[in-house]
C-alpha cells in the first residue's frame, strides 16, 4: 500500500473546497432564482392566496404542532423595517381580550365613521372573504389593493427570511394592513389582537388607546392555564405613554393589569371604577328589547343609549366602546354624542348573532367559549320570539367542550352536531355525539351531520314557521352557513 504523500493531500483538499464552492454558488443561485421567481407579481387573487395558504396558519394548526418561533416578534419588526415601517405613522387604538375583541371593534369603527372619521379596522377571522379581515371606511379591501400590498410584504418577508425564519398567514396579513392603512391615510385604526398580546405580531405599535375585553380561559394550551397568566399575556399590549381602558374584571385579573401598568407608565382605567358606567336591560315600544348603557360623567358623557348588537354581554363590549371614545375627546378629537349614536345605529353584526335567512330563520355566531356559548342562547332567548330552538354546532378539537355541551343542553332544543370542512382542529361530529350523550347524558335531541350543508338542510325541512335555527361553535362555522346562503339567494 503506498504512502499519501502531504502534498496529495492538500491537492485533494483543495480540490473538494472548490467543488464544496462551486456547489453551493450553483445553490445560492438557484436560490436566488426561485426568489425572483417568487417575487413576480400576482397572476391574480387565486394566486395570492395560495402562496398566503402556503404558509403556516395557526388558527387552521394545532397547537401542539406550533413552532415556539411563531411567538416571536423580531421577524415582525424586521419585516416592517423593511417596509418603511408604516405602522409607526398610524393612529392606532390595540384592541385584545378573551371575548368581545370583534364587537368592540365593529361598533367602535361605526361610531368613529359615523363621526366623520376615515377608520382602518384589522380583525380575524373572515367569514367569507379574507379582505374582510382589513377594511377601510366600513368596507372590504378591494382585491386589487390586497394583492399588490401582498407582493410587498411577501418581497419584505423573503428580505428577512434566511435570517429570521418565514413569515406566518397571521404576520403577512397583519403587515398588509399596516402597509395600506398607511398608504391610504386613514385617521385611526382600530387593530384587534390575534392570541393574547405580549408576542402576538400585532404588538410591534405604539398605541394612542388600549381597550382589554373579558378575560376568560381560553387558548389555555398557549397562553396559560389560568386567568392571572392569559391576562399577563392580553396586558401586554399595554405601553407607555398609552391609556390603557378595561370593562371590569375579576379581582385577579385586575391586579395584574394594574401591575402591568404601572410597569410599564401606562394610566389604567376600569369601567365602573375610574369611568362612571351602568347598564340595563330594557323591553320597550320602538326598539324593542335591547341593553342600555350610561358611560362618563353626567352631562359630559353618555346617556342612556341603546346598544345595537344583541344580549347583555354586549352592553359591556359598547359600554368600552364609549369610555374610548370619551378618551378620545380627551386627546382632542371631535367626537358628539349625536354622531357617534348615528354612527353606531349602523354597526353591522359579523357573526354575532347575524340573521343570514329569513325563511326560515337562521341565525349565526361565533361562539366558542362556554361562557360565550351561555350569553348567546340567553339573548337569543330574551331578543327573539320562537317556539322550538335547533342548534347546529361544530367546534375545534382544542376547546372547553364538555362545558359548551351543557350550556347547549340547557338551551336547545335540538342539537345537530356537524363540522366545517378542511380543517384539522375540527373535532368531528361523532366524537361531539359520543360526549355529549354517553359522557355528559345529554337530554336534547341529538343527531351528527357530515357538512354544515347537510346540518342546515336536515334543520331547514325539521322547522315550523315559529322556530328557530342557530349556529355556533366557531366563526368558521358561521362563516360556511354565511357563504352557502348566500350561494343559494345568487341561484334564485
Amino acid at each position: 500500500m503506498s504512502n499519501i504523500s502531504p502534498h496529495s493531500t492538500s491537492a485533494s483538499s483543495a480540490k473538494s473546497a472548490r467543488e464544496a464552492t462551486k456547489n453551493n454558488s450553483t445553490k445560492s443561485t438557484i436560490r436566488k432564482k426561485k426568489k425572483r421567481e417568487d417575487r413576480n407579481m400576482f397572476v391574480d387573487h387565486e394566486t395570492a392566496l395560495r402562496f398566503l395558504d402556503s404558509r403556516i396558519n395557526v388558527e387552521r394548526t394545532d397547537p401542539n404542532k406550533v413552532d415556539s418561533d411563531v411567538w416571536k416578534l423580531d421577524r415582525m419588526r424586521a419585516m416592517l423595517n423593511v417596509l418603511g415601517n408604516p405602522q409607526d405613522d398610524l393612529e392606532i387604538i390595540h384592541i385584545a381580550g378573551s371575548k368581545g375583541k370583534g364587537s368592540v371593534c365593529n361598533m367602535l369603527e361605526s361610531a368613529l365613521e359615523g363621526c366623520g372619521y376615515t377608520t382602518g379596522v384589522f380583525t380575524s377571522p373572515h367569514l367569507i372573504s379574507i379582505t374582510e379581515r382589513v377594511r377601510v371606511g366600513g368596507q372590504p379591501l378591494k382585491e386589487s389593493l390586497f394583492d399588490s400590498a401582498l407582493e410587498q410584504c411577501r418581497d419584505a418577508a423573503f428580505d428577512v427570511e434566511e435570517q429570521h425564519g418565514k413569515a406566518t398567514y397571521f404576520e403577512l396579513l397583519t403587515a398588509l394592513s399596516f402597509l395600506v392603512f398607511a398608504q391610504l391615510a386613514v385617521d385611526f385604526v382600530i387593530l384587534e389582537t390575534g392570541i393574547g398580546g405580549r408576542v402576538d405580531c400585532t404588538n410591534v405599535v405604539k398605541p394612542r388607546v388600549c381597550g382589554l375585553t373579558e378575560i376568560q380561559l381560553e387558548h389555555t394550551d398557549i397562553l396559560g392555564d389560568t386567568l392571572e397568566l392569559i391576562a399577563a399575556e392580553k396586558a401586554g399590549i399595554i405601553k407607555s405613554g398609552s391609556v390603557a381602558l378595561s370593562i371590569n374584571q375579576s379581582d385577579e385579573v385586575k391586579q395584574v393589569f394594574r401591575d402591568h401598568a404601572e410597569k410599564a407608565g401606562a394610566s389604567l382605567k376600569f369601567l365602573g371604577e375610574n369611568v362612571p358606567y351602568s347598564r340595563r336591560f330594557q323591553s320597550g315600544v320602538g326598539k324593542g328589547p335591547h341593553a342600555r348603557v350610561c358611560v362618563g360623567e353626567e352631562g359630559e358623557g353618555f346617556e342612556h343609549l341603546s346598544v345595537p348588537l344583541m344580549g347583555m354581554h354586549q352592553a359591556d363590549n359598547c359600554g368600552l366602546v364609549l369610555a374610548i371614545i370619551l378618551e378620545l375627546r380627551n386627546l382632542g378629537f371631535d367626537l358628539s354624542e349625536r354622531m357617534v349614536c348615528a354612527g353606531l345605529e349602523q354597526v353591522a353584526s359579523r357573526g354575532r348573532l347575524e340573521k343570514i335567512l329569513d325563511r326560515p330563520r337562521i341565525y349565526v355566531d361565533g361562539a366558542h367559549t362556554p361562557e360565550s356559548v351561555r350569553e348567546t342562547l340567553k339573548a337569543i332567548g330574551a331578543h327573539v320570539d320562537y317556539d322550538s330552538l335547533i342548534v347546529i354546532f361544530g367546534c375545534a378539537a382544542d376547546k372547553d367542550v364538555n362545558k359548551m355541551l351543557l350550556e347547549l343542553d340547557r338551551g336547545a332544543d335540538k342539537i345537530l352536531f356537524t363540522q366545517v370542512q378542511d380543517n384539522p382542529r375540527s373535532m368531528s361530529p361523532e366524537d361531539l355525539y359520543s360526549r355529549f350523550c354517553e359522557e355528559l347524558q345529554g337530554t336534547s335531541m341529538a343527531e351528527t351531520k357530515p357538512s354544515v350543508r347537510d346540518a342546515i338542510n336536515d334543520a331547514a325541512r325539521a322547522v315550523g314557521g315559529n322556530d328557530l335555527i342557530l349556529l355556533l361553535g366557531s366563526f368558521y362555522i358561521a362563516g360556511e352557513a354565511k357563504q352557502l346562503v348566500e350561494a343559494r339567494k345568487s341561484r334564485r
